[in-house]
């Protein structure tokens, strides 16, 4: 507990010191908007053209999109600082994480804010009620119940790639370009149905790099499609267990490899 009360007061101080640039304040929070918006716009200008994608409608497209736009949310605000990973450590600002009592992950997901979160925060949050308005769910108690965990097993299955990628930073020190790529795999194969993909491409979306049980699977139970999934439907509820299993593995790993870390003055 007195870790989570500090961790939360880092937390508090990381935003109250990026709050102090009120023009770059604004401007990020905006370009993280629009930037996320990019994405539903693209779907739109393809659905256009084909009047849907798999036999998904447009509305269910951007639910399934809205969905995925959640999950990434609730994972870039508290982890978002692990992109900079390799810099940190290139930097030897990780040194005085390992001299303080306290966790160096927790320290280092506290170092800074990037208020451009706050932008996919508030492109998820009204995406997803846009979304919500053009399809037919039961928003039964069980189904709320559902969407929570999903968003939070997608967003651990998202954060598990990048704890995952940024603990490479420890042997290799330089990780951009691994960051990127899982970047780019969860944005432009998350956003649409797994299945489109064919039969190998979605048996690796779903159990090598777990992109499809962020929101194509959670998307499919919630939309009632658990018959046209490429797995059987009581697999993919349990989707956002996959996420936890994940991050817990993905966790343990990023400790394991702080063991081989060497400071960049040694």
């Amino acid at each position: 507990m007195n870790d989570l009360r500090l961790t939360l007061e880092l937390y508090r101080i990381a935003v109250r010191a990026e709050r102090q640039y009120r023009l770059n304040f604004l401007l990020m929070c905006v370009l993280g908007v629009v930037y996320q918006c990019s994405g539903i716009a693209t779907v739109w200008v393809m659905l256009r053209t084909f009047d849907t994608i798999a036999g998904w409608t447009f509305g269910e497209m951007a639910f399934l999109y809205a969905l995925r736009l959640l999950a990434h949310a609730a994972w870039a605000v508290p982890f978002h600082q692990l992109e900079f990973m390799d810099d940190t450590i290139r930097e030897g600002r990780f040194d005085r994480c390992l001299v303080r009592p306290l966790n160096p992950f927790l320290q280092v997901i506290t170092t800074r804010f990037q208020m451009n979160v706050i932008g996919d925060v508030l492109a998820a949050v009204v995406m997803f009620v846009l979304a919500v308005n053009l399809v037919s769910i039961d928003f039964s108690p069980v189904h709320i119940l559902y969407l929570i965990l999903a968003v939070i097993g997608g967003a651990l299955a998202e954060g598990a790639a990048k704890v995952f990628v940024s603990s490479l930073s420890f042997r290799f020190v330089q990780t951009w370009a691994a960051s990127r790529l899982a970047d780019n795999i969860y944005l432009m194969f998350g956003s649409y149905p797994t299945s489109i993909f064919g039969p190998m491409m979605s048996w690796a979306l779903t159990w090598v790099v777990p992109v499809a049980v962020v929101a194509y699977l959670p998307a499919g139970v919630l939309l009632g499609r658990t018959g046209d999934l490429h797995i059987p439907g009581p697999v993919a509820v349990a989707a956002p267990l996959v996420g936890l299993c994940g991050f817990l593995v993905a966790y343990r790993w990023w400790h394991y490899q702080v063991r081989g870390y060497q400071s960049v003055g040694a």
